[in-house]
């Protein structure tokens, strides 16, 4: 729960959320602890013209097209660049898991989020960038030897996508954490209500996924998931 204060400085704020669907998870998370906290006055709004949108908000919208990463990098700052940047306050968006498969080069994804970033940076100083792990997946292991061979890279498995999203996670991690803010949604989607966290070893290196009590399709959060990452988001954004 929330303390006083920490709300006290959310409701102040000026906040810009750019997702897809597993955004909307989150956001309806936020909507369920607005319902439940009555101290939770936050004025969500769905808008990709957060500059249009007067005094402290949530603002949200869906952003660029599932499967192309670069496409979520370019509308996001095309909003920025509306005004919003100018007006400063927070932003934030995130790619989705379906963003990342076995034959993502996340070396150029890593990239190019970091010059889109570095590029509003520079131009606006006032404005807080906030920077957020990728989604993960259940994982689903083969039934049997035969389908483990017959995968080769274990394609079917669905094990692949999340070692590209591991790996841009690691990258984000090293660039940016202890000197700017993170939300990290691997890290909530993947740690049990007793702190383990669910992983596959992919040679000597843990590959992080999603716990399989917070999803009911493998890759959307469900009700529980969902209000954690919610309330992780507020207060993490109400600290800045």
């Amino acid at each position: 729960m929330l303390t006083d204060q920490q709300i006290k400085n959310l409701i102040s704020k000026r906040i810009f959320f750019g997702h897809q669907s597993v955004g909307d998870n989150i956001v309806q998370g936020v909507r369920d602890l607005i319902s439940a906290d009555p101290r939770l006055k936050i004025n969500v709004v769905t808008s990709a013209d957060p500059q249009s949108v007067p005094g402290a908000a949530l603002v949200e919208s869906h952003v660029g097209i599932n499967r192309n990463p670069q496409s979520k990098t370019d509308a996001f700052i095309e909003i920025v660049n509306r005004g919003f940047g100018a007006q400063g306050g927070i932003a934030l968006y995130k790619y989705c898991y379906i963003d990342f498969s076995s034959s993502t080069d996340v070396l150029s994804v890593f990239e190019n989020y970091c010059k889109g970033i570095g590029t509003l940076r520079q131009k606006y100083p006032s404005l807080t960038i906030v920077h957020c792990t990728v989604p993960l997946t259940m994982d689903e292991p083969g039934r049997n030897l035969r389908e483990r061979i017959r995968s080769g890279l274990r394609k079917i498995l669905g094990r692949d996508p999340n070692v590209s999203r591991n790996k841009f996670n690691q990258l984000l991690r090293n660039a940016y954490a202890g000197t700017e803010p993170i939300f990290d949604i691997a890290e909530i989607e993947s740690t049990r209500a007793n702190g383990s966290r669910c992983y596959f070893k992919w040679g000597r290196q843990k590959i992080y996924t999603m716990a399989p009590e917070f999803t009911t399709d493998g890759g959307h959060i469900n009700e529980i998931g969902r209000r954690s990452a919610a309330e992780k988001l507020l207060v993490l954004l109400s600290g800045l």
